[in-house]
């Protein structure tokens, strides 16, 4: 057991100190930095913002209490959930892509290392990669909405950025698959796009069926699940499908890299 830990350890630290050293990354993180930036400003401030909405109803003399900080942590996560819609999958189309393209994937595929292990520390050091983005995030948001009234509750603010990083893992691993599959940095990122935005809108696909078909289908979706868990709602089956969207990905990689292995013997 101590062998397994320390190689995925070792696979976990080369795989972190790859995005830390890849201008790319750097890009990425920049453009999912700026862009949260203008939309954490524009829900806030833009005269379609919450506070200039709150202002109109008090001008218009409506009573009714709004809770504005959880509405706008709502919102602001809804925002950040759409973009790292398009931002992972640029995350996770080099995690094996780019293995094939250097011809190094025979030698992860040939080593002792087992797959698994593999995938799991390549898993864990792009994820480690997007919370490090994610973190800045926490900072600024704290800052803003200390004076809200009535204070909004630290748990639902923690339990909304734990379902972005659960929606990036499963979002992640289901890319380092497709990513196992071809040496196209840029096929893996539209295949995976397109599996993500599939997983992201088959709600709206299961609402035209009926039945037990029609739920089984809606359960699916991430959208739903990640929706609940923003809202500061713990369902037990998001937090399943999430888990098994994770380890889905993870046990289709290790297939992969076998298969691939098998093809080379």
């Amino acid at each position: 057991m101590r062998v397994i830990l320390g190689n995925i350890l070792a696979i976990y630290r080369k795989e972190l100190q790859s995005y830390f050293a890849s201008p790319f990354a750097y890009v990425i993180a920049g453009v999912f930095w700026l862009l949260s930036g203008v939309f954490f400003a524009i829900l806030l401030f833009s005269p379609s913002g919450l506070i200039a909405q709150i202002a109109l109803r008090d001008q218009m003399g409506v009573t009714e209490p709004v809770d504005v900080a959880y509405e706008f942590l709502n919102a602001y996560l809804g925002v950040l959930g759409s973009l790292s819609l398009f931002l992972l999958p640029m995350l996770s189309m080099g995690l094996y892509a780019e293995e094939r393209k250097r011809g190094t994937l025979e030698l992860l595929a040939t080593s002792p290392i087992t797959n698994w292990a593999v995938a799991l520390g390549k898993l864990l050091g792009v994820l480690t990669f997007f919370i490090t983005m994610v973190l800045p995030l926490l900072v600024y948001e704290a800052i803003a909405l200390s004076a809200a009234d009535p204070p909004l509750q630290p748990t639902i603010m923690l339990l909304g950025h734990a379902g972005l990083i659960l929606l990036a893992a499963g979002v992640l691993s289901l890319g380092m698959f497709v990513s196992s599959l071809t040496d196209s940095t840029i096929l893996a990122a539209i295949l995976t796009f397109t599996l993500i935005l599939f997983l992201w809108i088959i709600e709206a696909i299961a609402g035209g069926l009926s039945g037990w078909v029609g739920e089984a289908v809606g359960h699916l979706s991430l959208l739903k699940h990640y929706t609940d868990l923003i809202q500061g709602t713990i369902n037990t089956s998001g937090l399943v499908l999430f888990a098994s969207y994770i380890l889905l990905g993870l046990f289709l990689t290790a297939q992969s890299i076998e298969a691939f292995r098998f093809q080379r013997s």
